[in-house]
């Protein structure tokens, strides 16, 4: 157990959240928690098993009395969002996350913390450990990938999972029941490259966006803080003549960038020109960005010059394209007050040998506009002349507000609380539309602990609320009929 977790409460949950920090679970490697997980499982008597797509399903039985209540599932996944500081050595493949308590609060030094999702795992391991814990016959299901393409929820089998009740813990915001949740669909994008000598006129110079807040690109996209590739393309964006010979931007699909940094070899002539508008864009978005990205920095500083850069036509055609395409919020719900309908986040960018590389990810809840931004998008880069492909698309989950669960959740918050919980739908993607859409009958909702800024370094959740959200879970179970 690390220092950071001890004296809080529930300790046992707290203790599992720290186990889960000490094992690496960046997508893709989530091995380490399975085995954690089957162990778990088998040092409690549970029953357990892997399903093809490596999902972890655990059973539990009824407590004694409530045999005859319908099955529960609580579900979460697996698998975190790894990013770091510029500073930080961390190696995601190997090191724990470093947990720090700050007040009320828990992050991790230098990193993202893997509160998403890993305080679903441990609120589910915490009931399923108590015997005393009051409920019908429990299933907690823990999903692969979720991140990189929600892997493991495409991939669940049906005759695997004996609930038709289902409670996703991958939510953010205490007091809110989700119903409801976003579609999506990932555009990427491949412009091939030429690569020139350079001209030995030319002056080479990196540009670096960075300072900015970042996040999730659907819980935090309506905040409509900057996106670090977007930035660095509009501060080079009246350059004429430019061959980019370097460009990374962006870490994960699902993450709205914070750093990117181009570096290009420009004519002698132009250098002037580029000192001055990169020093007006900053003087623009900071006031631009001033309540709701203040820190956002952009930084030239002159690199030796290389002998091959990129061609400076296709150069232009890139820079030109990162600065047209859509990003942020692009519709408002009418459904839904207050909620974003739909959204894009201009995600990666890269260059090797052969192409530069862009990645999108747009969502919707309605899956018409969820195309149509994706292929606005793509548009954009055919017209330079890029390969695009569209990839990764996920249905969206539609709100039932009537739904049985629904109203066991609504009652048993006024309960527990004395408060009426607010009864809404997301515009970030989660698990349980594609479950629904892959075992008929199931009813979800969604609700966790008050987490913020997810998927970036500021990751923090709030201690007092994840105590509060365990009791309610276990209050839910315990009247659930």
């Amino acid at each position: 157990m690390q220092d950071a977790v001890k004296g809080l409460k529930p300790q046992a949950l707290w203790n599992y959240f720290s186990d889960l920090s000490d094992i690496p679970r960046e997508s893709g490697n989530e091995e380490g928690v399975r085995q954690f997980l089957l162990a778990f499982a088998k040092e409690h008597e549970l029953d357990a098993i892997v399903d093809a797509a490596g999902n972890v399903i655990i059973r539990k039985k009824a407590y004694p009395g409530f045999e005859k209540r319908p099955s529960v599932a609580l579900q979460g996944h697996m698998d975190m969002v790894c990013v770091k500081e510029a500073w930080s050595t961390h190696d995601f493949t190997k090191d724990p996350i470093e947990l720090v308590r700050d007040g009320d609060f828990l992050k991790a030094k230098g990193t993202s913390l893997g509160g998403d999702n890993g305080i679903a795992i441990a609120l589910a391991l915490d009931i399923l450990a108590d015997k005393e814990a009051k409920h019908g016959p429990l299933e907690a299901i823990f999903t692969v990938s979720e991140e990189t393409g929600l892997t493991g929820a495409f991939n669940i089998e049906q005759d695997k999972v004996q609930s038709r009740l289902l409670i996703n813990l991958d939510s953010e915001e205490e007091g809110v029941l989700y119903i409801g949740c976003a579609g999506g669909i990932e555009v990427d994008v491949t412009l091939p490259v030429q690569w020139e000598q350079v001209p030995s006129s030319f002056k080479a110079f990196t540009l670096t966006a960075d300072g900015m807040l970042g996040g999730h690109s659907g819980g935090e996209i309506h905040k409509q803080r900057a996106n670090a590739i977007k930035v660095a393309s509009r501060a080079l964006s009246q350059v004429h003549s430019c061959m980019v010979f370097k460009a990374e931007g962006g870490t994960k699909r699902n993450v709205i960038p914070s750093v990117c940094t181009l570096s290009f070899a420009v004519p002698s002539g132009e250098i002037e020109t580029l000192k001055a508008f990169v020093s007006q864009t900053q003087q623009m978005l900071s006031d631009e960005y001033a309540l709701n990205d203040p820190d956002i920095r952009i930084t030239l500083e002159e690199t030796d010059v290389p002998k091959k850069a990129v061609d400076g036509t296709i150069s232009k055609q890139l820079l030109t394209s990162l600065y047209a395409a859509p990003h942020g919020v692009d519709a408002m719900s009418f459904r839904i007050p207050g909620i974003v309908e739909t959204s894009s986040n201009l995600a990666i960018l890269r260059l090797d040998e052969e192409a530069f590389h862009v990645i999108s990810s747009h969502r919707s809840s309605v899956l018409s506009a969820r195309d149509d931004i994706a292929r606005r998008f793509a548009s954009v880069f055919a017209l330079a002349g890029a390969k695009t492909t569209f990839v990764g698309a996920y249905p969206a989950w539609t709100p039932n507000p009537d739904s049985a669960l629904t109203g066991f959740c609504a009652k048993a918050y006024e309960e527990y609380t004395g408060k009426k919980p607010e009864i809404t739908a997301i515009h970030a993607g989660l698990e349980c539309g594609i479950i629904n859409s892959r075992i008929p009958g199931m009813d979800s909702v969604s609700f966790g602990p008050d987490m913020f800024d997810v998927h970036s370094t500021k990751e923090r959740i709030s201690i007092p609320s994840v105590e509060r959200i365990s009791g309610f879970t276990r209050h839910l179970l315990s009247i659930i009929e």
